[in-house]
């Protein structure tokens, strides 16, 4: 596996290096740092309004490449970028390589997190697998300029992990579906614009079958409902959402009426590669948080505590090569939903959610007592204002179960790479 950085990827490096120097000042400079797991409410219109700037950069949409189809065009587009040339939706063309680079330089930046991650990240490589020209015409554009943000409908109650048991339903109405149900834990369904939903499409289907993939807009008053979940944290990303007829364009069906699952499986082989990498970095920066406090604090003293905070580094490491490993055998920045093999996705989400929890319990470890006592001006109108150490501990709790739990995570391998029986359903 060869996967390094050569010349063209230094430019890109000092190229993204120097516009984000540039852009990260003035009326941006307040939400750097801002914005990351557990602090999604933490300058709200500041990030929306980077992501608008992100696209008049040419910053959005790396991955997609000239195979998106015909859009805006080099010249007529999003924003046309320099060096690196213009793809077919306006935004940057950029290899593998320099779409890590992109990645590498925005975390150690401290940009704002980002409110665009799901329809640059998720829903565009689908719609470029799976979509219609027309649907890739009518919503990447909006995407790569960073002012449609999505949220993705999958879990229910009772269908989280099991998602082949969703209950949500959508009916045809003529040239339009009529969606009935509900989803829960729906990330930033309170901000959204719009909702890719899976939902049976064939009365009395089952199991994987009679799923469709459909392009819901959010505001629809009366039909569409979103309730926020308050969290350990105090904050309130995640969202019950519930439908009562909303309606949903039959045009606007991914892969076509009943093959959801297909749509729905491949979207979820995205989610790895360079956001892995990108992912690990702040997760760096978070581990040396710990290290710092841990010094300041005298508690590296304790060999014990010492020994974790090595293995925590050294763990990291290891997740950094695995996830090259991968992204130098799946050969490409987008199309491979396998990405390096059929276990690849849940090997990296298994490694990446425990160690992210045993870091926020070593966190905690290192304050000692202290850890479960608030600030000093604690006031009564204020009783959340945890500090960031605090916060990576609570938020934590749920990196093992969300984005598909440990359990359903170590199925898919058993299964699907070493062959064992499949387990009884």
């Amino acid at each position: 596996m060869e996967f390094g950085f050569g010349p063209e990827d230094e430019e890109f490096r000092a190229e993204a290096r120097a516009w984000l120097d540039e852009h990260l000042t003035g009326v941006f400079a307040g939400a750097v740092g801002r914005g990351g797991p557990g602090s999604e409410h933490e300058g709200v219109a500041e990030r929306r309004a980077w992501e608008r700037e992100l696209g008049r950069g040419g910053w959005i949409g790396l991955g997609w490449g000239a195979e998106a189809g015909a859009g805006a065009g080099p010249g007529g587009g999003v924003g046309s970028g320099s060096g690196s040339g213009s793809g077919a939706y306006g935004n940057r063309r950029a290899s593998l390589t320099q779409q890590v680079v992109w990645a590498e330089e925005y975390a150690r930046a401290r940009a704002p997190g980002r409110h665009g991650h799901i329809g640059e990240n998720l829903l565009a490589p689908t719609l470029i697998a799976h979509g219609t020209r027309e649907q890739r015409d009518e919503f990447l554009p909006p995407i790569a300029r960073g002012e449609a943000l999505w949220c993705q409908g999958y879990s229910e109650p009772g269908a989280g992990s099991d998602l082949a048991g969703l209950r949500t339903v959508a009916v045809r109405d003529g040239d339009a579906y009529r969606v009935t149900g509900q989803k829960i834990w729906t990330s930033l369904a309170h901000e959204a614009d719009w909702c890719f939903v899976l939902a049976r499409t064939e009365e009395g289907s089952r199991g994987h079958r009679g799923i469709s993939f459909l392009l819901v807009p959010m505001d629809q008053p009366g039909r569409i409902e979103v309730r926020p979940i308050r969290q350990l944290t105090g904050t309130s990303e995640f969202n019950e959402v519930f439908f009562d007829g909303a309606i949903a364009r039959a045009s606007h069906v991914v892969g076509g009426a009943g093959n959801g699952w297909r749509v729905a499986m491949g979207l979820l082989g995205f989610e790895r590669g360079v956001s892995t990498l990108v992912q690990q970095i702040g997760f760096a920066q978070e581990l040396e948080s710990v290290v710092r406090e841990a010094v300041d604090s005298g508690a590296a003293e304790d060999p014990v505590l010492r020994d974790r905070l090595v293995r925590q580094w050294a763990e990291l490491r290891v997740m950094r090569w695995n996830a090259l490993r991968t992204l130098g055998s799946s050969g490409s920045g987008g199309g491979d939903a396998d990405g390096g093999g059929p276990g690849a996705p849940s090997v990296a989400k298994l490694l990446w959610g425990g160690w992210h929890q045993r870091l926020g319990e070593l966190a905690m470890g290192v304050r000692g007592a202290a850890a479960a006592v608030g600030p000093a001006d604690w006031s009564e109108s204020t009783p959340y204002e945890l500090d960031a150490l605090q916060r990576l501990f609570l938020f934590t709790r749920a990196d093992t179960v969300y984005g598909g739990s440990d359990e359903i995570q170590r199925n898919i391998i058993a299964e699907r790479v070493l062959g064992l029986p499949r387990e009884a359903r």
